[in-house]
């Protein structure tokens, strides 16, 4: 099978030769699996590990310099940078609406333009994997996190109890912003876009983050208009969310997510075993722990661990990190990982 074939055909629930590969890695990350290669060209290491599917974003305005090492980007989502080993980490901060008032302040600050994003490269880079016969995957979508790093998150959670409007005034404002975002996307690559992304973390490591009811009232509706809008375009919309997020799965399929990214293995409930009675009504993406095992067990084990994850669900899933593959994880499972099924 091709890469695009074995993609949507996982997507499909259809049982494939092998679970489609997907990557992504932290830029330390990169710089250590790099460092290992002896090339920083990150093509040649997807193709020859078979990798699947390609991601591609437009360009963002680049971030603020607002001094004392903190940077600010389009958003007002403010953050500086921890240095590593292997290169700078991002660490957040209070955003730029933290101290926020009024829903009039709110509403006055600088909020981005559809036109600030450049597209110019993304119709010749799509064009590049379909020519290699990958799928696609575009975007960095978010319509409930990322308002809560321009707002802080205490006060974003303290907002939907107290001041609703305001809530669902920045997830308007994300949503509009995104919807605009998939659909220039989609016309610059000449629709060949397979899968949108969105982003938003609903749960912690011992569960939900918020309630089934706020669920519904501040993400669903948000959530629900953003895959629409991907399926009319004939695409799938994968969802982002780290942490313990079993209760919300019913949720997630009644408001059209196709994909679940990255089933974080944060309790039985969320195991592959356990997870694969959903098979056929969604599609799974991740799972391999990126907190024990990337970084500290053999490559055997990760080969084996990728394995079982295939053999659990047998269709509907994509072999990808619980998350961004990060500078701790030794090159070494880098490339076990890709080389499960050799």
């Amino acid at each position: 099978m091709t890469g695009f074939e074995r993609t949507m055909a996982a997507l499909s629930g259809e049982r494939t030769d092998r679970p489609p590969f997907d990557f992504w890695a932290e830029d330390a990350a990169l710089n250590r699996l790099f460092a290992y290669l002896g090339h920083r060209d990150i093509d040649l290491f997807l193709d020859k590990n078979s990798v699947d599917i390609r991601e591609f974003r437009a360009v963002e305005p680049p971030a603020k310099d607002i001094g004392g090492g903190f940077y600010e980007n389009m958003w007002g989502e403010r953050y500086t940078f921890r240095r590593g080993e292997w290169g700078d980490a991002r660490e957040d901060t209070y955003g730029a609406l933290c101290r926020a008032e009024s829903l009039e302040e709110i509403a006055a600050f600088r909020w981005p333009d559809n036109d600030a994003m450049d597209y110019g490269r993304l119709r010749e880079q799509v064009r590049a994997a379909r020519d290699k016969k990958l799928a696609v995957r575009y975007g960095f979508a978010d319509i409930w996190q990322r308002p809560s790093l321009v707002r802080g998150l205490e006060n974003h959670l303290l907002d939907m109890c107290e001041r609703p409007g305001w809530t669902h005034w920045l997830s308007r404002k994300f949503t509009d912003f995104y919807l605009e975002d998939y659909r220039r996307a989609w016309e610059a690559s000449g629709g060949q876009i397979d899968i949108f992304l969105v982003i938003s973390d609903v749960g912690s490591q011992r569960g939900p983050m918020i309630s089934g009811r706020m669920f519904g009232e501040f993400v669903a509706p948000y959530l629900s208009e953003m895959a629409e809008a991907v399926h009319r375009l004939g695409a799938r919309l994968m969802f982002h969310s780290c942490g313990n997020v079993a209760g919300f799965i019913p949720s997630f399929i009644r408001c059209g997510v196709d994909i679940l990214n990255p089933i974080q293995p944060v309790g039985p409930e969320m195991s592959p075993e356990a997870l694969r009675a959903y098979g056929g009504r969604i599609c799974f993406h991740g799972g391999i722990d990126v907190q024990r095992l990337l970084p500290s067990g053999t490559p055997e084990e990760v080969k084996r661990e990728v394995r079982r994850y295939a053999g659990a669900f047998g269709a509907g899933y994509i072999a990808c990190p619980a998350h961004m593959f990060q500078p701790d994880t030794p090159a070494e499972n880098i490339e076990a990982f890709y080389r499960a099924f050799q």
